[in-house]
């Protein structure tokens, strides 16, 4: 059987989000659901079984709202005893991808799902955001650095699953560097390349707005064990969802990968600036 898809559910709003994204993308690939909830338990003096219940129920609504939602859909439900970020990290060495809602950050460890989950993960990491299906282009983030190369290969795969358009992004602080920016997309079919102009957190943010999908690699200074700073912004203030295409079990991509149908001699490149 494929390795599932697993979705972290707490009984939020946020989690019913990331439920529902998660059972398109486990329909989409014809693999599993698995939908875990992580059980901790601070109080010594009584209600156990009843917190417990409750969470047991957490689970089972969450199953039963992934099979009501997406027709032909095999769904399970586990709950696990143990910190949600170490519960994740451990269930994200036999997943697919990783799901998780983005409105419930808090609920998962403050930031630790910044320094520890997404860098950490096994697999990559989809943040799910908003309450209705995502609609809009599947956008890649590059800075043509290897660990990007994993995002656009994810990317690629992603637009074709969802049969949506591909937009391959790379920003620029300022227009002096985009001849730069027409070096690294040269590959890319023209209509499919965006520059933005402007600080990259900001720029990517603005992005999401406008996206079905957001794709990028969470590397930071010292490689992919850290998150970088653009990464953690998008984490904090996207507006759609985002993978983080990071996963410690992927190969390094020895060559860039190749969007379909490219030009063999692409158009100047579009530029946008961050406040259009």
């Amino acid at each position: 059987m494929p390795d599932p898809v697993v979705v972290g559910v707490d009984g939020t709003a946020s989690g019913h989000a990331a439920v529902r994204l998660a059972a398109r993308e486990a329909v989409s690939r014809g693999c599993l659901l698995k939908v875990v909830h992580a059980f901790t338990w601070a109080d010594p003096g009584g209600g156990y079984a009843s917190a417990r219940g409750a969470a047991s129920r957490f689970v089972e609504e969450a199953v039963a709202f992934a099979k009501r939602s997406t027709p032909g859909l095999d769904a399970r439900g586990q709950l696990l005893d143990g910190p949600p970020g170490r519960v994740l990290i451990t269930q994200s060495r036999f997943a697919r991808l990783l799901v998780v809602g983005g409105d419930g950050l808090d609920r998962l460890g403050g930031g630790s799902v910044a320094r520890d989950l997404v860098p950490r993960s096994w697999c990559p990491v989809i943040l799910a955001r908003g309450h209705r299906p995502p609609t809009g282009p599947v956008v890649a983030a590059v800075d043509g650095s290897e660990f990007s190369l994993l995002g656009l290969r994810f990317a690629i795969e992603e637009a074709d699953l969802r049969g949506c358009p591909l937009r391959v992004v790379h920003v620029v602080d300022e227009p002096g560097l985009l001849a730069r920016a027409d070096r690294l997309l040269a590959a890319v079919p023209a209509e499919q390349r965006r520059v933005l102009v402007g600080p990259p957190g900001a720029a990517l943010v603005r992005a999401t707005r406008r996206a079905g999908l957001l794709v990028l690699a969470p590397r930071g200074a010292g490689g992919a064990r850290r998150i970088g700073s653009v990464a953690g912004e998008v984490l904090r203030r996207g507006g759609c969802p985002v993978v983080f295409a990071h996963g410690l079990r992927a190969k390094r991509p020895a060559a860039t990968p190749r969007p379909p149908a490219a030009s063999p001699e692409p158009p100047a490149v579009q530029q946008t600036s961050v406040g259009e």
